[in-house]
């Protein structure tokens, strides 16, 4: 199942959300903004302009207040303006006419029970089909490393968590399609009909690395196959101008014998 993509939405009007105080904490930066997750998720996805990849927005309705702000770690909706979302700078459920469909927390040092207990009803109650946790400390903050609950007669239930080894574990999301993977405390988004992961820029960077080591190998036996044919050249033709030079010493000799026979 791939995700699907409505006709672009109708413009949202702009009354921007209040400006939310800094993070104190990195995990956000350090494990989705850094790897390059959220450009990977953009880039799989697709539709820019109907579908919303970002972290660190609140969401909210824009009447009632039943939740208080929430602010997902990474949120992505389907069927959205984007561009109106992002320059509210908050997701007001009810101005867009729907939750987004999927959120995902990366825990923290010092909230992180707030994750697993307080946001996880309140994103129950927002609506939102699919709420999904990482810890990259291997559950010293949260109860399992990788967790995702799906939403089902407006309560979460736990979405299947797959265990490799102790160093990796994997879940399937239906809204994106794709798995969420726990390896050696990175996360990573794997495409299972594509079969590979999304990139990162690590591995990305890797790749370029490997291509151009791989053009330098190339082109060091392409020039070491020319020097190789240019010296069979040179030694087929040191092998005729021997035989030339041969055969002009025999015709030589032959003819000095000519002579002397006379």
């Amino acid at each position: 199942m791939t995700p699907r993509h409505a006709a672009t939405p109708p413009a949202l009007p702009v009354a921007r959300f209040a400006e939310r105080p800094p993070r104190k904490d990195m995990q956000n930066f350090l494990h989705l903004s850094l790897p390059g997750h959220p450009t990977a998720l953009i880039r799989h996805l697709g539709q820019p302009d109907t579908t919303l990849v970002i972290g660190d927005m609140p969401v909210d309705w824009r009447r009632g207040q039943r939740e208080g702000q929430l602010y997902p770690d990474l949120m992505i909706a389907f069927n959205v303006d984007a561009r109106a979302i992002t320059a509210e700078r908050g997701y007001a459920i009810d101005d867009v006419g729907k939750p987004p469909d999927f959120v995902l927390e990366v825990a923290s040092p010092r909230n992180a029970e707030n994750d697993y207990i307080n946001k996880r009803t309140g994103y129950a109650n927002y609506g939102i089909p699919e709420y999904w946790r990482f810890d990259p400390t291997h559950a010293d903050r949260y109860p399992q490393p990788l967790a995702g609950d799906r939403l089902a007669d407006g309560a979460y239930q736990p979405i299947t968590i797959t265990r490799t080894d102790n160093n990796r574990y994997w879940g399937h999301s239906d809204v994106l399609n794709l798995d969420l993977c726990w390896e050696y405390g990175q996360l990573r988004w794997y495409d299972p009909v594509a079969q590979r992961y999304l990139d990162t820029h690590d591995s990305e960077a890797n790749a370029r690395i490997a291509e151009r080591n791989a053009r330098i190998t190339a082109e060091a036996q392409r020039d070491n196959a020319e020097a190789q044919r240019d010296q069979a050249q040179a030694q087929r033709d040191a092998e005729r101008d021997a035989r030339i030079a041969a055969e002009e010493r025999i015709r030589q000799l032959e003819a000095e014998l000519r002579r002397r026979s006379q």
